[in-house]
């Protein structure tokens, strides 16, 4: 099986966000998750100061595009390339260019995923750290290492409820 690479697909300004949102729905739909792995619009964070009052803004380091993690073929370049809001890929001509390493590694995004150790598997007990779910204890029902992702069980409102959430924010009990 060919590997995922990093590539680049330009959007309308201020589209980015649909972007990905539309791609990712498209990606579900069409059952693509192995080969479409993730979609980002990358994100820095930078501190404004207006009329005296400092507050921490995230902005896009790239705005107009957005990042895919995918096994480039006919079916992924079709999903892509005829998303709402994309006018095409970065490269030359219609065909696709993947980013080099160097360039993945200096936008803060993760290559190499095959190193990552946890402390915990499916079926595991866990409490989540941060994020929206803090404090919620949950039962692993999925790992996505290439997202450094899990999906756990939560008990919300009496049901349970399955939430996304990424290995840093999660321990095991």
């Amino acid at each position: 099986m060919a590997e995922a690479k990093w590539y680049v697909a330009h959007t309308y300004s201020g589209y980015e966000n649909k972007v990905k949102a539309n791609i990712e729905k498209t990606v579900t739909n069409r059952h693509l998750d192995d080969q479409i792995l993730e979609v980002r619009v990358p994100m820095q964070d930078t501190t404004e100061i207006k009329n005296g009052v400092s507050k921490s803004v995230s902005k896009k380091m790239l705005p107009g595009y957005v990042l895919i993690n995918m096994i480039l073929n006919d079916d992924t370049w079709y999903v892509v390339r005829n998303t709402r809001g994309v006018t095409g890929f970065v490269g030359p001509g219609s065909k696709p260019v993947p980013l080099t390493d160097l360039e993945v590694r200096d936008m803060g995004i993760m290559t190499d995923v095959s190193n990552i150790e946890v402390d915990f598997e499916v079926g595991d007990t866990v409490s989540v750290l941060a994020g929206a779910w803090k404090d919620y204890v949950g039962v692993i029902q999925s790992m996505n290492v290439s997202k450094k992702t899990v999906t756990i069980s939560v008990e919300l409102f009496g049901r349970e409820t399955p939430v996304e959430v990424s290995f840093a924010e999660v321990k095991k009990i």
